[in-house]
């Protein structure tokens, strides 16, 4: 009996050291993806991930699409989610509320090589719009205030060129869509006269350019970009991060970050609807590449920007 006892105790040590060190400490790990498609969207397209994030974790893993970007922030910030692909305005409002929460680890480069993207100003094509000047004394579209490009960018880069963003100023009105796709739905049916949303800039208009929410729609076919024309183009926004909570073991981080790495080589498909469209792949990034973007937001919450 004894004998037993004593090779049963080996057994589970021996269990215990050959299993991942992450195992013993986390029960399972969630991926939270921003607002800015309908939730079943980005459920289908980040479910190749969700898989094999399970495969190489050992642990049930699962996908959180809150509403609005906050959802998503807040749930960095509460330990409830892992890791997720934040805009830099994003990263910067977790970062500024708690610099301890999480880190950067990857960014989505684009074709060319480059990890940049603009906001893009839109309208109808039968609206008559040249450029977004034209939109005066007409509706303009923001997607979610905690968005880089459908929000902050414009908000700083549009009253430099003469356009204030307060309503009654210079735009009649100014309204909050909720996210990228609902501003593009938004012009495509006329309850606004102008919208802003992202694309890194790339391809060609008629496909949404190689990536963004404009592409995006347009393989939802939700919207057909010859009925559609560009009115701005903001300067280049750095691409937002892959975050990761700082406080998941190094194991774990570690697994996860090269699993997203080398996403492009393993499965080209599932790295298209994670990145939103074309892309080279993912790349590694530092907090560094977003302090102009953190300042920025500093700014702007100090009213200042």
């Amino acid at each position: 009996m004894k004998q037993t006892t004593t090779t049963l105790a080996l057994l589970a040590l021996t269990s215990a050291l050959a299993a991942p060190s992450f195992a013993q400490e986390i029960t399972g790990f969630n991926i939270g993806v921003l607002g800015g498609e309908n939730a079943q969207d980005r459920m289908t397209s980040n479910e190749c991930l969700r898989k094999y994030a399970e495969e190489t974790l050992g642990v049930p893993v699962k996908l959180f699409t809150p509403a609005d970007y906050d959802g998503v922030i807040q749930g960095l910030l509460g330990g409830s989610l892992d890791a997720a692909i934040l805009g830099a305005s994003g990263y910067a409002k977790t970062y500024l509320t708690d610099p301890e929460a999480v880190e950067p680890v990857l960014v989505k480069t684009n074709l060319d090589g480059s990890s940049t993207y603009h906001s893009i100003g839109f309208a109808r094509k039968d609206s008559g719009f040249t450029k977004l000047e034209d939109a005066k004394g007409k509706v303009l579209g923001f997607g979610d205030p905690n968005s880089t490009s459908g929000y902050l960018v414009p908000a700083v880069e549009l009253p430099k060129a003469g356009m204030s963003v307060k309503p009654g100023e210079f735009f009649k009105d100014v309204k909050f869509t909720g996210g990228h796709e609902q501003t593009i739905v938004a012009v495509k049916n006329g309850d606004v006269d102008a919208g802003v949303t992202w694309a890194d800039g790339l391809g060609d208009w008629e496909d949404g350019y190689n990536s963004g929410a404009l592409r995006k729609a347009v393989d939802a076919g939700l919207v057909d970009m010859n009925d559609m024309v560009e009115l701005w183009k903001s300067s280049p926004i750095p691409e937002g991060p892959w975050v990761v909570r700082k406080k998941l073991p190094e194991d774990a981080k570690t697994k996860f970050v090269a699993l997203v790495a080398g996403l492009i080589e393993k499965d080209k498909d599932c790295a298209y609807g994670v990145a939103g469209g074309e892309t080279a792949g993912f790349k590694p990034v530092t907090h560094d590449a977003y302090e102009t973007i953190i300042e920025v937001r500093r700014l702007e919450e100090a009213g200042g920007a």
